[in-house]
């Protein structure tokens, strides 16, 4: 039969055209079952050798020892807190600002105002030295945390992606114990800014950090360090583990990308802020109810049971400057990264504790918007803290790598 002849038939409905169809069997590329089946079978095992290569390529690469990676998160991490402490008095002086109608009414007035009337080291900086006692410990523990349970879950045979974001997880958690006592006494500080501040009345008046701790412990007992513990990880554990999550798998990227480990400046940085950006803005609902449950005011004939007394709720009798302090001590303390929520005047009072029941509260009465409060300068403060941090900790693990190779020699 010619080649015209067999093309026409393939158009007719002749017993020849599925003749013809069987002998050129497009649908199957003239492969027989056994043969499809085999190419299945291989196609399988090479993926599977495909992963198991990666998770090989996964565990060779990136293990510091645990020391240089505790070394390196530490000061990394103190020193993004650094850079960004003035944002985050700025912000937890708007949260906690006691004043009808507010002193501070946005971010460069807040800034503006307690650099004039307050300075950098007592205003801006004021709180420093408990967030540096806090924040070293904390990170140290937390990257050395975040590395063993990172391995151990990859040696595991745990997904890298899976192992990643449980580790945050952990790691965080881990550094909680370390970092809400710390983020207590620097919040009361960056409050109170300097001691009998004639400024900014926020019912705290302490000559210091030491002198913080000793009152509130001797007022209020060792629990008070730890005020909001449960709103903060409800919030601070979630973003960790995303945080890191997106950092590991964006660092995989870029180096397949570059094809090399070291994958320059402009990528260390923008992975790090990507992480921490995104980590934030999808953590931000959870960030929204944590304030509004430690910011909250009842009415008057509602009891006191988990919002901030104010001046109208106090018996005279109690009204002492202890007292103020004790009844002051349930406003915004912020942790990992300082609440970016600002409550607006009329926000719905929570009055609970429950943070699903405070999600659900604040999405039928204020919608999806009212998840999303404050959710810019969220997002610019964990972006650029994030990226900080990360950068740093990069850096500096080779450093560390490049002075052990030298002393070997």
């Amino acid at each position: 039969m010619s080649l015209a002849s067999r093309v026409a038939n393939l158009f007719s409905g002749s017993p020849a055209v599925e003749r013809e169809r069987s002998k050129l069997n497009f649908g199957d590329d003239g492969l027989s079952n056994e043969e499809i089946v085999f190419a299945d079978r291989q196609s399988r095992l090479h993926e599977a050798k495909s992963d198991a290569m990666a998770q090989k390529d996964v565990k060779e690469e990136g293990r510091p020892p645990y020391l240089h990676a505790m070394i390196a998160g530490g000061i990394g991490g103190t020193t993004g807190d650094i850079l960004m402490h003035s944002l985050d008095t700025v912000k937890t002086r708007q949260q906690g600002d006691p004043h009808i109608p507010p002193k501070y009414t946005s971010m460069a007035s807040a800034y503006t105002t307690i650099l004039k009337q307050e300075g950098v080291r007592r205003g801006l900086y004021g709180g420093m030295l408990p967030a540096l006692l806090g924040s070293f410990p904390g990170t140290l523990i937390f990257f050395g945390t975040y590395e063993y349970s990172k391995r151990y879950l990859i040696d595991a045979g745990v997904r890298p992606q899976v192992a990643y974001l449980t580790g945050g997880f952990i790691a965080d958690f881990a550094a909680s114990f370390i970092y809400v006592p710390s983020e207590v006494l620097k919040t009361r500080l960056q409050l109170q800014g300097r001691y009998k501040n004639p400024f900014f009345q926020s019912g705290y008046n302490y000559r210091g950090t030491a002198d913080a701790a000793r009152t509130i412990i001797r007022q209020e007992g060792f629990s008070a360090l730890y005020y909001g513990y449960k709103a903060t990880i409800f919030r601070d554990l979630p973003f960790s583990a995303l945080q890191f999550a997106f950092y590991e798998q964006g660092q995989t990227w870029s180096r397949q990308w570059k094809g090399s480990r070291d994958i320059g400046l402009p990528l260390e940085l923008a992975t790090g802020a990507a992480a921490g950006g995104l980590a934030g803005v999808i953590t931000c609902p959870l960030d929204v109810v944590k304030t509004r449950i430690q910011t909250q005011v009842n009415s008057p004939d509602v009891p006191l049971k988990h919002s901030t007394p104010v001046a109208k709720h106090v018996p005279a009798s109690a009204a002492t400057a202890p007292q103020t302090t004790i009844n002051q001590q349930k406003r915004s303390i912020s942790t990992s990264s300082p609440s970016t929520y600002t409550p607006r005047p009329g926000s719905v009072n929570l009055d609970t504790s429950s943070v699903l029941t405070g999600l659900k509260l604040i999405y039928k009465t204020e919608g999806l918007a009212g998840w999303f409060r404050g959710v810019g300068p969220r997002f610019l403060w964990t972006s650029v803290q994030s990226g900080c941090m990360l950068f740093l900790y990069q850096t500096i693990l080779k450093q560390i790598e490049v002075y052990s190779l030298e002393e070997e020699e």
